[in-house]
C-alpha cells in the first residue's frame, strides 16, 4: 500500500482543526498525525510526529506561523509547510514564503482545491493561491528594518516628533533624522505621512 501523506494541523481555532481533520480523514492517501494551537506547540509536534506536510495558520498568539515555519525548516528542511490563512499582511506572507513555506492558500479555498494543494506541495511543487499572489503583488512587503529603524517608525505612527523620538531612544535628533532618511529609502516613500501609511497598511506593529 502506498504510504499516506502525514499531516500536522496548526491553528489556534479548534473548529478549523476539526474541520480540516474531518476533510482529510476521508482521503485514502492522507492522515492527520497531530495538531497544535500555536507556533511553539507546532515545533514540538513536528519533532514528535515527523509530518510530511504542515498546514500552518499565519496569525496565532505566542509564536506565529512565520516564526514556526522558520524553526521547523531549520530542524527538518524536508518538511513541506503550507500556509493556510483567512487574512494576513503581505509582509507576513512574504516572510513565511522566504522562510521556506512552499505554498499559501486561503481558508475559504474549496475543499478539493485545498486537497490538491496538499498533494502538490508534498510532491515538491510551489502552490500559492491566485488571490494571495495578486495581493502580494499589489502590496509588496517592505524591506526588513533594523531594531532602531523599527522603533523610529513606530514613533512616527504615534505622532512623535524627531526630538521626542530622540529623547525616548537616547540618541540625538540628528541621528533620528539620518535614520528616517534611510527608512524612507527602504520603504520607497518621501514623507512621514507616507511612511506611516505603509506601516499601517502592512500592520507592522500589530494594528
Amino acid at each position: 500500500m502506498k504510504q499516506k501523506i502525514k499531516i500536522l494541523l496548526v491553528d489556534d481555532h479548534a473548529l478549523i482543526r476539526i474541520g480540516l481533520s474531518s476533510l482529510i480523514s476521508f482521503q485514502p492517501d492522507m492522515e492527520v498525525v497531530g495538531e497544535a494551537e500555536d507556533g511553539s506547540a507546532a515545533v514540538e509536534a513536528v519533532t514528535e510526529h515527523s509530518p510530511d506536510v504542515v498546514i500552518m495558520d499565519l496569525m496565532m498568539p505566542q509564536s506565529d506561523g512565520v516564526e514556526a515555519t522558520r524553526k521547523i525548516l531549520s530542524m527538518r528542511p524536508d518538511t513541506k509547510v503550507l500556509i493556510l490563512t483567512s487574512y494576513g499582511t503581505s509582509a507576513a506572507l512574504s516572510r513565511a514564503l522566504q522562510c521556506g513555506a512552499v505554498g499559501a492558500q486561503m481558508k475559504e479555498t474549496p475543499p478539493e482545491e485545498l486537497l490538491s494543494a496538499i498533494r502538490k506541495v508534498y510532491a515538491g511543487e510551489r502552490v500559492v493561491a491566485p488571490e494571495i499572489s495578486a495581493y502580494m503583488t499589489a502590496n509588496p512587503a517592505p524591506p526588513e528594518l533594523t531594531d532602531h529603524q523599527t522603533a523610529i517608525l513606530h514613533g512616527l505612527t504615534r505622532g512623535l516628533s524627531n526630538q521626542d523620538i530622540a529623547k525616548q531612544m537616547g540618541i540625538s535628533a540628528q541621528t533620528v533624522k539620518k535614520l528616517l532618511n534611510t527608512i524612507f529609502a527602504k520603504l520607497g516613500v518621501s514623507t512621514r505621512a507616507e511612511a506611516v501609511a505603509v506601516a499601517m497598511r502592512c500592520h507592522l506593529f500589530g494594528s
